[in-house]
């Protein structure tokens, strides 16, 4: 049985006392500055059940920071017309969303929350006001989408390596953007709301590729090296990290 997540307290969020993952815009952001965007925006925070999409379309004039929850962000470099490829990003918790908005109005960017989501809408033209006045919120935004592009290579862009490798990898940023844990189950992290396709689509592998490795996590064989109930349980679009530093470890040796 899995345990039981308690949900984020939304006053610790506001309150500037819930610790955001690190290289998300919020986590880049200086304390002081915390305050003033929760003045200008926190009262329209809004919230978002699973498979709703985010407006983040063509008429849409708003970006979006993640306080809580996980989204899935889908492109279609080619066109979308069916078949046609198709990346595929999760994201979360302190992460600024539709950021091309804020050079390209017009841009848009499928963006699909994968469980109750909970988000602040920023108006796109005082946003940029926002930017240009305060030098140390652009410095944030442009280290945000630094570390985000980077991690996004190492994940996504490392085909050459084992599906273990890049499925615990996946696991262990899933863990850390959008993670929650239980006083009741120390050490254990829950992640909601991505399906083994979703990570399958990500990470352009087969959904029998993530299926047969997602097992090797649960019940690893005896020369694995893994403890003998394994590392990782799962259930309808749930994972839950029994030990996120061996899954590091995992990811890393792979």
């Amino acid at each position: 049985m899995v345990p039981r997540v308690d949900a984020f307290r939304t006053g610790d969020v506001l309150n500037g006392r819930q610790p955001m993952p690190l290289g998300s815009f919020l986590a880049h952001l200086p304390g002081g500055d915390w305050p003033l965007l929760v003045s200008e925006w926190g009262a329209v925070s809004r919230v978002y059940e699973r498979d709703e999409e985010l407006p983040i379309g063509p008429a849409d004039e708003q970006v979006h920071i993640v306080l809580g929850g996980c989204v899935r962000q889908e492109r279609h470099p080619f066109g979308a017309a069916e078949g046609a490829p198709r990346i595929t990003r999760f994201r979360g918790i302190g992460q600024l969303l539709g950021e091309a908005k804020l050079i390209e109005p017009g841009s848009e960017v499928r963006t699909t929350c994968l469980t109750t989501t909970w988000v602040m809408p920023c108006p796109v033209q005082r946003m940029n006001l926002l930017l240009r006045k305060r030098p140390q919120i652009q410095l944030a935004l442009l280290r945000s989408l630094e570390d985000r592009n980077r991690t996004d290579e190492k994940i996504y862009g490392t085909m050459t390596r084992t599906p273990l490798a890049r499925v615990g990898a996946l696991l262990v940023h899933l863990a850390e953007i959008a993670g929650t844990t239980d006083s009741a189950a120390p050490g254990h992290i829950t992640i909601l709301g991505p399906s083994q396709k979703d990570i399958a689509d990500a990470l352009l592998l087969g959904v029998s590729t993530v299926e047969n490795t997602l097992r090797r996590l649960r019940t690893p064989d005896k020369d694995s090296g893994l403890p003998t109930d394994g590392i990782l349980r799962s259930g309808y679009r749930q994972f839950v990290v029994t030990d996120l530093p061996l899954l590091r470890t995992v990811a890393a040796r792979s």
